[in-house]
């Protein structure tokens, strides 16, 4: 609110002696016997509600994050004792809270994504299109190609191995509600179309939705970079108060576990794929818990040397390693095949989206099947959105909300569609001509698939090192900008948070990812992201309520409407 009191809206107070007015009744009620208040009357508490949402002061960064932060890592430490002290008490009431959830709620997994396509699609066609995150003069901070390697390596690099031919093979396997007869032909496009339901537009609309929240009140409006200062339009003074605290301390709950699941991934994929390469069996969780300790130093410390040299440059680094792998396997492998297949496959995502988008489950197999992939899936976005919102608007300043929302949503789906053609298609094809048995291996242990495909190709020893050190890029660059989100919002929003904040959160990162892998494996990490998503849901959708009201503020809209009716006018007259 301004500081000026010639614009303080509220009323003057009356005079020594007079009595306090009476509380006004709504405009147009009937008060009784006297005179009814006009409308003119509300005119003082709705200057008072709007300044109150809507600021003319940007919110920048204070000394509030201590509460913040202390009491996200209490919580975080009371739930890791109690997971390593009472492993299977803790696991038996995960898993019915996550059967309570997923029976109750599910269908908000694949609605809400499906709305929030929609949103963004009108916003970057409409004349909300235009708007810059960050002053209309500005220009983006990173190079396309910079920007794009950033965004794809930060978000789900760890995922791309470890389910990039364990999806499809075990859609294969199993196909989805049953549409097809198991290992047929027909079931091959059916697998890759809901590998793209899980991967594709509806994952990357959350985090464009949280990216284009955050980067618009950050950079345009000149707000700290949390979630809850963007939730001022609905919940006004109270963003600042207990509620939106609470709001922050979800979101790093939510960012941390949805991490932890990545870092799980990545330790047992990089076990896997040391055990291929040295004969000897290293998938032994005590194996797998040392790799997250090395990784964690590695991680933390590309996070403490900042963006601009740790992120960019591991970013980059890894597109190219993992488009070089992409290129071999499309090459050696059943080419034509996986051409075919591609666009087969994207003609029917893109035909059937909407059917695909609410198919839900119809019995108890088909809730088991959804509770094992696209439930997981959609959670795991959803509570990744502020972590990956957050550092979409870090390196996003300048781009207009058009450009954001096609390639956000464009560019990484097409390169994932890609991706798991090429590898979860001729692991498809390895079973279908030559009987490998990739996909009941997948069904049986998820981490097995992708060696095992790299197997029945040349130069095994050679790309099965080059998965390994991919495995660890991802993990360091997915882990490297989670530590820096989570040190941001325990920070106040600072854009540019301390060394020491971050290298405590680094630390804590890999302890998380450590007693989950401890405590339950893979489930445990799966049934933790199931979780913290569940209450992210509604503060997803509160988010787009406040941009849209936000955006509808803006002055270049509000110029442009100007301008339109002044025309409108003159033509008229």
């Amino acid at each position: 609110m301004s500081l000026d009191p010639s614009a303080d809206p509220r009323p003057s107070e009356p005079p020594p002696g007079e009595p306090l007015p009476a509380d006004p009744l709504p405009a147009g009620a009937d008060d009784g016997p006297g005179p009814r208040r006009s409308p003119r009357d509300d005119a003082p508490r709705r200057a008072r509600r709007d300044a109150d949402r809507f600021p003319r002061d940007p919110q920048v960064p204070g000394s509030t994050g201590g509460a913040v932060v202390w009491v996200a890592v209490a919580l975080i430490v009371a739930l890791l004792v109690a997971a390593g002290f009472w492993p299977a008490q803790m696991s038996s009431a995960a898993e019915s809270a996550m059967q309570w959830v997923t029976t109750t709620g599910g269908w908000s997994l694949l609605l809400i994504p499906l709305c929030l396509i929609g949103l963004l699609l009108v916003l970057a066609v409409t004349r909300f299109g235009d708007i810059r995150l960050g002053p209309d003069d500005s220009r983006p901070e990173y190079p396309t190609f910079a920007w794009i390697a950033m965004l794809l390596g930060a978000v789900m690099g760890i995922g791309m191995v470890t389910y990039g031919v364990a999806e499809p093979v075990s859609h294969l396997v199993t196909p989805p509600h049953g549409l097809a007869e198991p290992g047929s032909r027909e079931a091959v496009v059916d697998a890759l179309r809901f590998t793209f339901l899980d991967w594709g537009l509806h994952a990357w609309a959350v985090f464009a939705t949280f990216g284009l929240a955050i980067g618009y009140s950050t950079h345009r409006l000149g707000n700290k970079g949390l979630v809850s200062p963007i939730l001022r339009p609905l919940i006004g003074r109270h963003a600042d108060g207990p509620v939106g605290k609470a709001i922050d301390v979800l979101v790093i709950l939510s960012t941390l576990f949805g991490t932890t699941t990545s870092l799980g991934l990545g330790a047992a994929q990089i076990s896997q794929g040391m055990s291929r390469l040295t004969g000897l069996d290293l998938t032994a969780t005590g194996v797998q818990l040392l790799i997250i300790a090395l990784v964690t130093v590695l991680f933390t410390a590309s996070a403490m040397s900042g963006i601009g040299r740790g992120i960019r440059y591991l970013s980059q680094t890894t597109m190219v390693v993992a488009a070089a792998l992409l290129l071999f396997v499309l090459a050696t492998g059943p080419t034509s095949w996986l051409i075919n297949l591609f666009l087969r496959s994207l003609g029917g995502y893109v035909g059937g989206f909407v059917e695909i988008s609410l198919m839900l489950p119809t019995n108890g197999a088909d809730v088991e099947w959804m509770q094992f992939w696209t439930y997981f899936m959609m959670a795991w976005w959803i509570s990744w959105g502020a972590f990956v919102g957050i550092f979409l608007a870090r390196i996003s300043r300048g781009r207009t909300i058009r450009q954001f929302v096609l390639v956000v949503l464009g560019v990484p789906s097409l390169i994932f569609s890609a991706w798991f053609t090429v590898f979860g298609g001729s692991a498809m094809f390895m079973d279908l001509e030559r009987g490998t048995g990739i996909g009941q291996a997948a069904t049986e242990n998820v981490n097995t698939a992708f060696f095992a495909l790299l197997d029945e190709l040349p130069l095994t020893g050679l790309t099965s090192v080059v998965a390994v050190v991919l495995v660890i890029m991802y993990f360091v660059t997915s882990a490297d900008s989670n530590t820096y989100v989570l040190a941001v919002i325990s920070s106040d929003g600072r854009l540019h948070p301390s060394r020491p904040l971050m290298g405590m959160w680094g630390v804590l990162t890999g302890a998380t990812a450590a007693v989950l892998l401890y405590a339950g494996g893979l489930e445990a990490l799966q049934t933790a992201v199931m979780l913290s998503a569940a209450p992210f849901i509604f503060v997803i959708l509160a988010l787009a309520v406040s941009l849209v009201m936000m955006l509808r503020r803006d002055p270049l809209v509000r110029n442009r409407e100007r301008r339109t009716d002044e025309e409108s006018r003159l033509s008229t007259s």
